[in-house]
């Protein structure tokens, strides 16, 4: 029997999720990989108590997370029936559709028909009454902006969402997406962008500008790079890495030479800050505080440990910031 650990919330820092009352740990556990039936059921268990152990509260998934689709959310709810029965009030669970799930016209993108009965299926598969946080994950544009806001707000009525999100939306549509939300009376809470020093969309299109301005939180994807921004390719693609299988999300193309070398850069400012290369990313998108939290995937509860550990420092000086900028853009 799974017993959290007592000290859990003493020193993880929490972040207010725009003007709402949730708050969320800076580093939150995203369950894209690693959650499916090619991975030990013990392991992916022990990885969600590490996490919760450490303070992470909040996980992270959509619709079609696995691989297979479905499958990381059936993992969770394993998970949460065996070790999280009695801390489901102190979790932050949060579930998305807006991708391919099923065939025909109503498996993918924003209807109604389909973000409802999508979130249906999520809830079932684990095993919840609701969910804290319901995502569109992407927009559709072929489906009226009203419909898919009216689905979100549809799913708070109902009691099946407390809170609301987008994910890939761009600054106008965000603007919009918040505007017809208010007007329903359902704030739009948070925003999943993917952003790392590497992938400067928020900040080049203006997005981190508009969320303050909307007072919407954001929790940021991807700020490692697939692995990218750590210290596994800085002396070339080990043959059991994502890169080495060509992954859809990682490929031996992208680490070029030139990559390879600004990585071993940054690795130098790690060390000098007392940190790893993937320690000094996830502090650089958690700098200042515009991003409420950053999402981190794991395949081992030391993972999780090595990524909780970067909230040691998140601060960093204007040199350390001008030389970082200096290598990402030589």
């Amino acid at each position: 029997m799974y017993t959290a650990h007592p000290d859990r919330y003493a020193d993880m820092p929490y972040r207010r999720t725009g003007r709402s009352g949730l708050k969320l740990p800076a580093l939150s556990l995203g369950l894209w990989h690693n959650f499916g039936p090619d991975r030990p059921v013990e392991t992916q268990r022990a990885i969600l108590r590490r996490a919760f152990d450490l303070g992470v509260n909040h996980f992270d998934l959509a619709n079609n997370y696995g691989p297979p689709p479905g499958a990381a959310e059936s993992a969770l709810g394993e998970a949460l029936k065996a070790d999280f029965a009695g801390y489901r009030d102190e979790l932050v669970i949060s579930t998305k559709a807006g991708y391919l799930m099923w065939p025909g016209p109503y498996g993918e993108w924003g209807s109604r028909k389909y973000l409802l009965s999508s979130l249906d299926q999520s809830l079932t598969r684990m095993g919840l009454d609701y969910v804290d946080i319901f995502y569109s994950h992407r927009p559709d544009p072929e489906t009226p902006l009203e419909e898919t806001m009216g689905a979100l707000h549809s799913a708070v009525q109902q009691g099946k969402a407390l809170y609301v999100g987008v994910s890939n939306y761009s600054p106008e549509q965000t603007r919009e997406a918040a505007r017809i939300l208010g007007e329903l009376g359902t704030p739009l809470l948070i925003h999943q962008p993917r952003y790392s020093m590497l992938a400067r969309g928020p900040e080049e299109s203006g997005l981190l500008d508009t969320l303050d301005e909307l007072q919407v939180g954001s929790i940021v994807f991807s700020p490692l790079e697939q692995g990218v921004l750590t210290a596994r390719y800085l002396d070339g693609i080990p043959e059991d890495s994502r890169a080495a299988s060509d992954s859809p999300f990682l490929n031996s193309d992208r680490l070029t030479a030139e990559l390879v070398g600004r990585l071993r850069s940054l690795d130098e400012i790690a060390k000098g800050r007392g940190q790893t290369l993937a320690q000094l990313a996830l502090a650089w998108v958690l700098r200042g505080g515009r991003v409420t939290s950053a999402l981190v995937g794991a395949s081992s509860p030391q993972q999780i440990e090595d990524s909780v550990a970067a909230t040691r420092n998140l601060d960093f000086d204007a040199d350390e910031l001008a030389r970082i900028d200096a290598i990402i853009k030589q």
